[in-house]
């Protein structure tokens, strides 16, 4: 029972590494993800903002006047460019935690600044890879030694009631 005990340990230790290890791939890909998604709101906004210097107006008054127009389709275009401009806000801070950390904590990166949207399509795409770098080195060890101990602590119940009753045996 304890031989069996530790394989299932060893071998739910390594499925965590190989799985963790994968962390850093998704991150890199949602990191790419974030970039294009900045790159395109970046254009989108700068191209109503000098739409709306054209008419000599700021930005934020040409949207408000879209937004108070009679036209519903100017209304809603107002409030999609609103909305677009705080999402690049959120997406330019989403990118800053990136490149503005260390690699390991880019992982938490993900977690701070998480944008749904960005990260279920960067999920669609994703393809797994093996740990070459040493950030997938790293989290695949914390991974397999957090899931070995893991086994070792939820399995400890069972190997205790297992002992005692070889004690009463004996």
């Amino acid at each position: 029972m304890e031989i069996l005990l530790r394989r299932l340990a060893l071998a739910v230790g390594l499925l965590c590494g190989v799985v963790g290890a994968q962390a850093p791939e998704f991150a890199q890909q949602y990191r790419q993800r974030l970039a294009g998604a900045v790159d395109e709101l970046t254009r989108v906004v700068a191209t109503f903002d000098s739409e709306a210097r054209a008419e000599n107006l700021t930005p934020d008054a040409a949207i408000a006047r879209l937004e108070q127009n009679a036209d519903p389709l100017a209304r809603a275009r107002g409030r999609d460019i609103a909305d677009d401009k705080a999402r690049l806000n959120h997406l330019r801070d989403a990118l800053a935690a990136f490149t503005d950390t260390a690699p390991v904590k880019r992982l938490f990166a993900v977690a701070e600044t998480f944008d749904g949207q960005t990260a279920r399509r960067a999920w669609g795409d994703f393809q797994p890879a093996a740990p070459t770098t040493a950030e997938g080195f790293f989290v695949a060890f914390a991974c397999a030694v957090f899931g070995w101990l893991a086994t070792h602590l939820s399995l400890w119940p069972a190997r205790r009631r297992a002992a005692r009753r070889r004690l009463g045996m004996a």
